[in-house]
């Protein structure tokens, strides 16, 4: 577990763009698997390549997609222990990975991105594989 001082501002970047923090178990359960439209989860963390790729491409891609999800949800591994887990057992037939991706519609995992298609990425690149997949599965048109 890092300190809370480390990851606060990680924390922060994702609340920033928009995404609604889930710390708990509970909270994720209510958030995802019974929710209905669409929605992003990031697993969030303090690894070089969520600060230079998974945040800022998430960002990039729900500012400059034509689609977005209708949810934006964030958990953080190695510190929300329960939270992660729970985001984690939604994305069937994907091992856990920080960070990670993953869209739902309607509850059901429809797109993920692993650390391997983060990791080595421009942010750039992991912001064009999200708007491929929000155009593909989201319906509500980008502002």
């Amino acid at each position: 577990m890092y300190p809370e001082e480390i990851v606060a501002p990680m924390r922060q970047e994702a609340v920033d763009m928009g995404c609604v923090e889930l710390r708990t178990a509970e909270a994720v359960t209510k958030a995802l698997k019974q929710g209905t439209g669409t929605a992003v989860v990031l697993v969030n963390s303090v690894c070089g390549c969520a600060a230079a790729n998974a945040r800022p491409g998430l960002r990039l891609a729900l500012e400059h997609g034509d689609r977005k999800p209708d949810h934006c949800y964030t958990v953080f591994a190695g510190n929300d222990a329960e939270a992660t887990q729970a985001a984690r057992a939604c994305f069937t037939g994907y091992p856990p990975s920080s960070p990670s991706i993953g869209l739902l519609k309607d509850g059901k995992l429809v797109g993920m991105l692993q650390r391997m298609d983060i990791e080595g990425h421009s942010a750039q690149q992991v912001a064009m594989q999200l708007i491929e997949l929000f155009n593909a599965h989201c319906a509500t048109p980008a502002l």
